[in-house]
């Protein structure tokens, strides 16, 4: 192929990104589940596989020099001559010419110099090209990855391949693709944002662009809302016929999986993977409400040690064989739902779970008299979601609430089997070397680490663990007292909203000015982070201003030392830490970091019966060491339990196959 305008050997050029792939009227990638033999040598042998082929960032590097070597004859050409190159792209890419590739991407990075005054650097090239080769690109947070997912995207439709940009959340998918935008309509592609209230009508048209923005919630669930209304996948040879035959009959919302680049992939992929996405109807609200007030009966006539035990670690309940006669003989006075063993122990198991693990602030709130589920990985509410077997109407009965109807299961879909059935995957994260493995053992993603462009510039804090909360919290306010008065702007991340509240009221009474951005507090967010990073600026948040927020740092904060962050509390995986300090020292700039910890971290639970949790009581600098040693191993054991869920999801997952090849329902 003679290239557009720079003359190039092309027989001399490595193979650039795969092609787009050919598409079916509803594209998805169809597998038979493997049985004996074959499932064992595939859990054994594809990870070793897919170990070998890892990605080699020389490779990459090649193509990315190849890309700007066209890039001054693509700044020569005028806007109608570009236009011309997209037209003859177009062609060449959908009939499937590898090395049009590099001359795509290169106009892309000419359109994005022109239609968003960004003009994209090596390394972000070089992880444009590893996401459109279907690898997960691993960079520092900071260096620019929304940049990238649109150039990949766009270089992708522009080969005729429709896009999904997935999210963690509505916010970002609606900001990315407004941002987006100039670029995408320079190239003549068509876009949009799916969040929570777009209408039914609306989301079938905007999937059927070329390219999508949309949170992973919002996909996965019109794909499963698909599955169930069409029986099952989509049929490409009956949508072939009905197109022809023009037939008026509503077909899927969705118009098929081809590529998905997914932002924040360790998040959607790993951490959210751990629960199924379930669509369920409801039942009878008062007999949910007397199901619950009969479970917390039924636990409040036991005794805690004789009759049942608790695993703070696993967050699991153990009935003995006195709490099992005990609650036989209570049960005879019931009716006949509870004559049945296992459903009455598990009554009391859920109960046990929604009186001891389930608190107020942290896992949810109560807003306008309703329980509302806070996402533990983004600190935003959850309004449609509900916890399944009755958990939730506990809850509600716990907190004084009106009790609503249960919701029985009608289909369910997991993140493993959802994004597995996408022609292509690909994905960005900051924070991937700790679970690399399973992101290729899984999703079949080979990591590629995409060296930072610039060196960290980022000053570590000493750590400081406190007695309590109340003197962590106080220690928090002086140090935000102190930092704001030297043109400093500080963000105070927390795990929950409970632990933001009360940080926010030591510094009321510290009288130190901040805002608060929160999943009760989250009126005017873009405001609220376009500010963190102004002179004297406090802001106290949860995780909704961690992945995906861009906080701008005034110039005269960097030149008093950069936006300083304070991590309160530490999370489930290190990972989600690296996040929050992440939010600092972006792109060279200067930028510190601290932990300012409590000894009382409902993190330490698991731990407190080892060896460094015993150790914690010792005075002075021993119990600090323990302490610290106590977080640590709480940080590995929750990541190890919650790998566990995973593990065990997927087995489930395969156990279901079976019952759903003879039943014959979606999923």
């Amino acid at each position: 192929m003679q290239a557009a305008d720079p003359a190039m050997t092309w027989a001399a050029a490595p193979v650039a990104a795969r092609p787009p792939p050919r598409l079916d009227p509803y594209a998805e990638k169809r597998t038979e589940p493997l049985t004996g033999l074959d499932e064992i040598a595939a859990d054994w042998l594809l990870p070793l596989w897919r170990r070998a082929a890892r990605p080699r960032r020389a490779r990459y590097w090649r193509l990315t020099r190849l890309c700007g070597q066209l890039g001054p004859a693509m700044a020569q050409a005028d806007d109608e001559r570009l236009a011309a190159i997209a037209a003859r792209l177009r062609g060449t890419l959908r009939q499937q010419d590898r090395r049009g590739t590099i001359e795509a991407l290169a106009l892309v990075r000419e359109l994005s110099r022109r239609a968003l005054g960004m003009n994209p650097y090596d390394v972000q090239i070089l992880a444009a090209f590893a996401l459109l080769d279907g690898r997960l690109a691993e960079m520092e947070t900071g260096e620019g990855k929304s940049l990238v997912a649109a150039l990949a995207a766009a270089t992708a439709a522009l080969g005729g391949t429709p896009t999904h940009v997935v999210t963690v959340n509505d916010y970002l998918a609606a900001r990315d693709a407004e941002t987006f935008a100039p670029l995408f309509y320079a190239l003549g592609l068509s876009h949009g944002a799916i969040v929570h209230e777009t209408p039914p009508e609306v989301r079938r048209g905007l999937y059927r662009s070329d390219i999508v923005y949309v949170s992973n919630k919002e996909l996965a669930f019109d794909h499963l809302r698909d599955r169930v209304r069409m029986g099952g996948a989509p049929d490409p040879v009956r949508l072939k016929l009905d197109r022809l035959a023009l037939a008026q009959t509503e077909g899927p919302t969705m118009a098929g999986l081809a590529f998905a680049i997914v932002d924040e992939a360790d998040s959607v992929l790993i951490d959210e993977a751990r629960t199924p996405l379930i669509l369920s109807q409801e039942t009878d609200a008062a007999a949910e409400e007397a199901t619950a007030r009969q479970s917390y009966a039924l636990l409040d006539a036991l005794e805690e040690g004789r009759d049942y035990v608790v695993d703070i670690r696993d967050r699991r309940t153990r009935i003995l064989d006195p709490g099992r006669e005990r609650l036989e003989g209570l049960a005879k006075g019931l009716g006949p739902d509870w004559q049945n063993r296992i459903r009455r122990e598990e009554a009391v198991r859920q109960a046990v779970h929604a009186r001891r693990f389930l608190v107020k602030g942290d896992h949810y709130v109560i807003r306008e008299g309703a329980i509302v589920i806070v996402d533990e990985y983004t600190g935003r509410l959850m309004p449609e979601r509900s916890w399944s077997g009755g958990l939730h109407q506990l809850v509600e009965v716990k907190e004084g609430v009106t009790v609503t109807s249960r919701k029985l299961t009608i289909a369910r879909l997991t993140y493993q089997r959802f994004f597995a059935r996408y022609l292509r995957l690909a994905g960005m994260t900051g924070t991937a070397r700790e679970v690399s493995g399973e992101l290729g053992a899984t999703y079949g993603l080979g990591t590629l680490s995409v060296p930072p462009r610039l060196p960290s510039r980022l000053s570590r804090g000493r750590t400081r663990i406190l007695p309590d909360g109340a003197a962590k919290a106080d220690l928090i306010a002086r140090r935000c007292a102190e930092l704001s008065s030297q043109g400093r702007a500080v963000l105070v991340g927390t795990r929950t909203v409970a632990a933001s509240q009360a940080i926010s009221a030591a510094l009321e009474a510290a009288s130190v000015p901040h805002a608060v951005l929160n999943a009760l507090q989250d009126e005017g967010e873009a405001a609220i982070v376009a500010a963190a990073g102004q002179p004297g600026r406090v802001t106290v948040a949860t995780n909704m201003a961690g992945r995906g927020t861009h906080i701008t740092v005034a110039p005269e904060v960097l030149a008093a030392g950069g936006l300083h962050v304070i991590l309160t509390e530490r999370h489930d995986s290190t990972r989600i830490d690296r996040q929050l300090m992440g939010r600092t020292a972006r792109q060279g700039q200067p930028g510190s970091v601290e932990q300012i910890l409590a000894a009382d971290d409902t993190l330490l639970a698991p731990v407190r019966r080892t060896l460094p949790g015993r150790l914690m009581a010792l005075p002075g600098a021993a119990g600090r060491w323990a302490t610290a040693r106590a977080f640590v191993r709480a940080q590995r054991l929750a990541t190890r339990l919650n790998a566990e869920a995973r593990r065990a999801l997927k087995r489930h997952d395969k156990a279901l196959d079976t019952m759903l090849a003879f039943s014959g329902r979606p999923e």
